[in-house]
């Protein structure tokens, strides 16, 4: 994996690990730009009885063009800071996936 384009995803032998920050609350589903080693997602969900979580998960399985049970949250249920089990996902998959603007690290 090349470090200077993704430092949120991590990737695994049977998938990729992403981690996120989840903005919930947002006037639209999206996904921004990395920030530090998180990707930020925005969803249009609020964050009571896991209604973020399922929009979240909803949103990438469509944004990823894959099954929801491909997409599994393993870290962070009540936190906007998460960690996202993509099954089956190479690294260079899901970059594919995202906008160009996320696959570029920034440095401040």
């Amino acid at each position: 994996m090349n470090n200077n384009l993704s430092n949120f995803l991590l990737e695994e032998v049977d998938g990729v690990l992403l981690s996120i920050k989840l903005q919930p609350r947002a006037s639209s589903n999206e996904i921004g730009e990395p920030l530090g080693g998180e990707l930020k997602v925005k969803v249009t969900a609020t964050p009571v009885d896991s209604a973020a979580n399922k929009a979240l998960v909803e949103f990438l399985a469509d944004k990823f063009q894959c099954a929801r049970n491909r997409i599994e949250i393993v870290r962070g249920h009540k936190s906007r800071h998460k960690i996202l089990k993509l099954r089956g996902f190479k690294a260079e998959e899901v970059r594919g996936f995202l906008p160009q603007q996320s696959t570029i690290a920034r440095r401040s």
